[in-house]
Order: structure tokens, then C-alpha cells, then sequence
């Protein structure tokens, strides 16, 4: 008897993220056999635990196309990561009650560090709980720091978009820096990995092009360094500008911005490292400067995404299809690059075991001698990752965007207290 499969969305958005669901939905339907109907789960694995089934059969083929244009959740997501079975169970068994009442036996759980750990877990339900099923993780994260897999669909387009910024930024200060602003900021994500900061190097054309300083999570902050560096390229150029990742930490460890409040997932909430770095500009060098946030901007910027970033999005997401119907089950479809000089790149199965609480930092060997820049290594990682453009359709001068009727399945059990 055939099953009916689980698609949930989870964590922060991507730009290309609905790009692989669209795939998904669409593989699944050649396998007529073995895969009933697509569920979604309304705000990602919360649909599941209160019974928010969005049955994807009622939408148009067209509708599910348009997905791979929009950015956003189409589904919407959520920040919740489930206990060990052993702490909670109840809710490994909600889950159970409810794959079990609509007939699923298929479950792919798209999102990054915190999604895998979740799927490695109810990857195990069947053997705990006795009850059969194929679960199957996603990549997603613009932080780029899945272990295993090269790339992170979701990071290329953030990568596009941050490198754009950078450069169109610069210019802008360039021009006016005779009478005008000294320094310009622009704090971008990434927590604990440097991947999106390093890839602002991307809009340097020379040696002497902004950005001309970047700040990493992986570099412990030297204040009187930062501040002589600055100093330095303001006096030798005319303007600085400078990209730092939220995530950037002092000698003892300790984020420059770190506020007292915790997210969903227990991570502590950064306050702001750019108006930070601004304030002590504004101490220690007295020098005119403004900073940005590129905050949500960079991982939504569906119109500017990666034409490689895209297609990385439908490959994984069309193989975890493909995986599912084989009777894999705790695996996850990685991106791998190949060894020739000229980009390419395949997709194969990993385990989730290897993958779930690993956070894959920038490589020390990907940062320049005196901690503010990355090298040419860097810069043959991530070029590929950016390369050519997925334009949407524009109607009325912005982008055209379909949307879903997202119709839910009937319940059919008691409501989920949570």
C-alpha cells in the first residue's frame, strides 16, 4: 500500500528555498506507486504536532512551478527543536499518532544545523516507536555550515546578493568620501561561521577594491588593531568600508553584540555588531560613518539569486525523493564538487549521524595572514556558488508571484496542546 509523504520547512528562509520544495512535489508525482499524496506542514514541523496538513494536490501545476520564484516560506516555518525521545516523549508519539491517522510513511524535513539534528531524530522513530518510516533531510542555511555537503542551496544567492551590496555600496561611499562619509559597515548573518562576511571578497575586481576589511567569527576581534587598520586604510584610500558578520567574537569568546535573549533553538540573540563597531569609530577615530543590516535583505533577495545557487535548491530536493522510494531512511542528498578545474558537481546520500550538531566552520587556510580578508582559495570556493542568473517574471515593474490556495487536510485527531 502506497504512502503519503511529509514536507515540512524549517529554521530561517532562503531565497531558493521553495525552489526545492516546488521539485520535490513535482518528483513525487512519478512516483504514483509508491508516493500517495504531498502534505506540507503549516509552519514546518508544527503542522505536524497540531495537525496542519496543507494538501499540495490542490494546487496547480502551475501554482507548484511558481514556487521556484518565490522566496520566503511558501508553507511557512519555524524554530523548534525537539527534545530527545527519552525527555519528550509525547512528542515523538503525537507525531507517530498523526503520520499514522493521514497515512504517512514518507517524511522530508527541509532546513540546516538544527532541522538535521530534528530529522536524525525522528529518523529513529521507526525503530523506537515501531513504526515504519523514510525520513529524509533537506540542506538549506545561507550560513553555509553543514558538515559534509560543499554548499548549502540557500548560501549561493545570500552570496550574490551580499557581494552586489558590497560593491554598489562602496562606490557609493568612494564618491562621496571627500566631504562625506569615512567608514561604511555592513553587518551581514552568520553566527559562528564566516561563510556569508567572506563572501563580500567576491566584489573586489583588485587587491585595492572595498571590501577592505572583513570581520569573521573564526578571528577573535583585536580591538587596537581594528581600529590602526582602519585608521590606515582611511588615510591611504580616503574611505574604509567594512564587512562583519554578526557572529564575530572577542578574545574571550564573547560576542561583540550579545544580548540577553534566547531564540526557539536556545541560540543567544546578537544586538548588532555593526553599531558597534560604528560607536567605537566614533571614539577612537572621531571619523563620519554609517552602517547597514543586511538582515532579512540577503537571504530573501530572490531577484538577484544563483542561477547554480537554484539549481542546487531542485537537486536536492528531487533526490530526496528519489531516496525515500529506495527505502533510505536518516540520509541526507549533499552537494559534491567535482575535482576538474571547471566547476562541477553531483549529489549523493549522507548520514545524518555524521551530519546532525556538526557546524562546519570557514577553513582556516580560507583566511588571509592578518585576519581581516580571505585569500584566493577562498575566492576559487566561492565564485561558482554565484554564477549565473534565475531571473523572476516581473509584472507592473516587480516580481509576479502566484499564490496557493494551502488548503488543509480534515483532522482527525484531539487538538495538540503545545
Amino acid at each position: 500500500m502506497k504512502k503519503n509523504a511529509f514536507y515540512a520547512q524549517s529554521g530561517g528562509v532562503t531565497s531558493v528555498i521553495n525552489a526545492t520544495a516546488a521539485a520535490l512535489i513535482l518528483e513525487a508525482k512519478k512516483y504514483k506507486s509508491k508516493i500517495g499524496k504531498v502534505y506540507a506542514g503549516r509552519n514546518g514541523i508544527l503542522g505536524a504536532l497540531k495537525e496542519e496538513l496543507i494538501d499540495t494536490s490542490k494546487e496547480s501545476i502551475t501554482a507548484i512551478k511558481s514556487l521556484k520564484a518565490r522566496p520566503g516560506s511558501a508553507f511557512g516555518s519555524c524554530r523548534l527543536k525537539l527534545k530527545d525521545l527519552e525527555e519528550s516523549k509525547r512528542e515523538y508519539e503525537r507525531l507517530v499518532e498523526v503520520f499514522k491517522a493521514h497515512n504517512i510513511g514518507y517524511f522530508f524535513y527541509n532546513g540546516g544545523n538544527d532541522s538535521a539534528d530534528t530529522a536524525f531524530k525522528v529518523s529513529q522513530i521507526s525503530k523506537k516507536l515501531d513504526y515504519p518510516i523514510n525520513c529524509i533531510a533537506i540542506p538549506k542555511t545561507v550560513d553555509n555550515d553543514l558538515a559534509i555537503t560543499d554548499c548549502c542551496p540557500g548560501f549561493g544567492s545570500a552570496a550574490k546578493y551580499i557581494a552586489t551590496s558590497t560593491m554598489e555600496a562602496s562606490l557609493d561611499v568612494e564618491s562621496m568620501s571627500e566631504t562625506s562619509t569615512k567608514v561604511f559597515i555592513l553587518e551581514v548573518m552568520g553566527r559562528n561561521a564566516g561563510w556569508m562576511a567572506a563572501s563580500s571578497a567576491l566584489a573586489k575586481n583588485s587587491a585595492t577594491d572595498a571590501p577592505h576589511m572583513i570581520l569573521l567569527p573564526e578571528v577573535a576581534f583585536n580591538q587596537q588593531k581594528f581600529i590602526s587598520k582602519v585608521k590606515n586604510i582611511v588615510k591611504t584610500k580616503g574611505y574604509c568600508v567594512i564587512v562583519a558578520s554578526e557572529g564575530v567574537k572577542n578574545s574571550k569568546g564573547n560576542f561583540l553584540a550579545e544580548s540577553d535573549r534566547k531564540d526557539a533553538f536556545g541560540h543567544t540573540q546578537l544586538g548588532g555588531v555593526a553599531p558597534y563597531l560604528s560607536s567605537l569609530i566614533n571614539t577612537k577615530l572621531k571619523l563620519k560613518n554609517h552602517w547597514a543590516v543586511s538582515d532579512y535583505l540577503q537571504r530573501s533577495a530572490r531577484h538577484i539569486a544563483s542561477k547554480t545557487d537554484l539549481l542546487h535548491a531542485e537537486a536536492v530536493g528531487i533526490h530526496a525523493v528519489r531516496y525515500a522510494v529506495k527505502g533510505m531512511n536518516g540520509v541526507m542528498p549533499v552537494i559534491v564538487r567535482g575535482k576538474e578545474d571547471k566547476y562541477t558537481w553531483s549529489i549523493e546520500p549522507a548520514p545524518l549521524s555524521k551530519i546532525a550538531n556538526v557546524e562546519k566552520k570557514l577553513p582556516k587556510s580560507f583566511i588571509s595572514k592578518d585576519g581581516f580578508n580571505v585569500n584566493a582559495k577562498a575566492i576559487k570556493y566561492l565564485q561558482p556558488l554565484i554564477l549565473g542568473e534565475a531571473y523572476p517574471k516581473f509584472l507592473n515593474g516587480i516580481p509576479k508571484l502566484e499564490k496557493l490556495k494551502l488548503i488543509e487536510v480534515k483532522k482527525k485527531l484531539p487538538k495538540w496542546k503545545i
